[in-house]
């Protein structure tokens, strides 16, 4: 654990792909993410962090001013993970990327991000391919991105 504030530092990228993080090593992270300020790119896909791992994630997305790329791809976070992520990007106002697909997000998970593209402004890229959203969330997120300009 003590390693990782000393690293970021001056670390810009980290690429964690496939390294079995899981929801604990997501908190150790986390703790870290809260105090960066140079990091701007994290790549935590496939590390099957889960639902507990998106709500430290997203407790360090309210108070880092730095990230702005965020792959959580293939981490099985579900809507509960989506809800908790939605509810860092009301506050969070740097984070302009982040990577949602393979995670079995379903049609609570997306109504919760399209709330909060109403909220935020610095989200560019918004991925949620292969989830298992329908039509009605669909719906929510078309009208969502309409309002986000």
């Amino acid at each position: 654990m003590l390693i990782f504030p000393v690293c970021f530092q001056t670390l810009s990228t980290l690429d964690l792909t496939e390294n079995k993080i899981r929801a604990a090593g997501a908190e150790h992270l986390s703790m870290a993410l809260e105090l960066n300020q140079t990091l701007t790119s994290l790549d935590l896909s496939q590390n099957a962090i889960g639902t507990v791992g998106a709500k430290h994630l997203s407790n360090a997305l309210k108070k880092n001013k730095t990230l702005t790329t965020l792959d959580l791809s293939w981490n099985k976070i579900g809507d509960e993970g989506a809800k908790h992520l939605s509810n860092a990007l009301r506050s969070n106002q740097t984070l302009a990327t982040l990577y949602l697909s393979f995670n079995w997000i379903g049609d609570e998970g997306a109504r919760d991000m399209s709330k909060a593209l109403q909220f935020n402004r610095t989200l560019t890229t918004l991925d949620l391919l292969c989830n298992r959203i329908g039509a009605a969330a669909a719906e929510h997120l078309s009208s969502a991105v309409q309002m986000n300009k």
